[in-house]
């Protein structure tokens, strides 16, 4: 053999080596893409893996934190499992590079807050699983880069609002989970509640939203409590409620006139879920501001009516008394005149 044939054998045993390399700590199929790292005490993210990871699992270890680009070594991951960890910070460039990324799984960590950029790279994400955390907020920005999630959980963290334009702007989601969060149920939170009864009216699947505050509808869960107890958010807001009403009722007859569509697949195992093909209450909710809104204009209309009468009534009585008094201030100076008339007559008399 030449000295050139034996320089391409033991660079191509060379490239077969580096493309078969598993890092130490973790089991590696080639046939199915697979990496499995889980419990095996890892602090950082594991070296040296395949290029043509499919599904990486590293869950059950001390991972404390996400650098710039952890995955540029595996850029065609589908899967990324990182539950149960004790992960608190992420890198707004933590996924760069994970263009085909479907199922990203977060749970049981320690994370605090979501950067509005760091799904942007990842824009094939169809489940996101960030329940059992510390969030306690979302940014509105994060749905520009996942749109096309099918499922989200949320269970177990210090949400206590959740902003409407984020879900609305999530067009494929099809479950979501919620509970174990200590919801604020005022005013602020009614836009939530008619997006669900929308959401839950196509088909969607959600768990159950119990309310923290305020006291009198604590452990009370927000699609149960009707409109009736959110009154003084009716007098204050009743325009923005009745247009949000409309947009409602007009999805509702665009779904009656297409039909509905395909039924949602199961979602995730760790949080139960109870489907509600439709809300029973929503017709409820339309009736009762359209009668608080008839309501209130009777009474107004009634009140004005009282006090229009009530002026009415004080200038015809001042009138009546003035012309009164006028009456009985001239009635004497009239009867001394005609005595004073009479006396010269009496007294020609023979």
């Amino acid at each position: 053999m030449t000295a050139g044939g034996i320089f391409w054998c033991l660079l191509a045993i060379l490239v077969t080596q580096c493309t078969a390399a598993c890092p130490k700590e973790c089991e590696c199929n080639p046939k199915t893409k697979v990496v499995d790292c889980r419990g095996r005490g890892l602090y950082d993210i594991p070296r040296r893996l395949q290029l043509d990871t499919q599904e990486l699992y590293l869950q059950n270890n001390r991972i404390r934190g996400l650098g710039s680009m952890a995955f540029r070594e595996t850029p065609l991951l589908r899967v990324l499992n990182l539950a149960n960890n004790s992960i608190t910070s992420i890198s707004a460039n933590s996924f760069q590079g994970l263009r085909s990324l479907l199922v990203l799984n977060l749970a049981n960590n320690s994370i605090r807050e979501i950067d509005r950029r760091l799904f942007n790279p990842v824009r094939t994400l169809s489940e996101l699983n960030l329940s059992h955390n510390s969030i306690a907020g979302l940014p509105a920005a994060l749905a520009d880069s996942v749109g096309n999630l099918t499922s989200l959980s949320l269970c177990h963290n210090r949400l206590q609002r959740l902003d409407r334009g984020l879900l609305e702007s999530l067009t494929k989601l099809q479950a979501l989970f919620f509970h174990s969060n200590p919801w604020k149920c005022d005013c602020q939170l009614i836009g939530l509640k008619l997006w669900l009864e929308t959401f839950l009216f196509k088909g969607g699947k959600i768990d159950e939203i119990r309310c923290a505050k305020p006291e009198d509808l604590k452990e009370r869960d927000l699609q149960r409590v009707p409109y009736e107890l959110f009154h003084s958010c009716l007098t204050t807001n009743y325009n923005y409620l009745f247009a949000k009403i409309q947009h409602l009722d007009a999805e509702h007859r665009h779904l009656h006139t297409h039909g509905l569509g395909e039924r949602p697949r199961e979602g995730p195992p760790e949080c139960e879920s109870k489907q509600r093909p439709r809300p029973a209450n929503l017709r409820h909710a339309i009736a009762t501001v359209v009668i608080t809104g008839v309501v209130c204009g009777i009474v107004c209309l009634m009140m004005l009516t009282a006090a229009i009468y009530g002026c009415a009534y004080a200038a015809i009585t001042a009138k009546y008394q003035r012309e009164l008094k006028t009456v009985e201030q001239t009635a004497p100076s009239e009867e001394n005149g005609s005595t004073e008339e009479k006396e010269p007559l009496d007294s020609s008399v023979p």
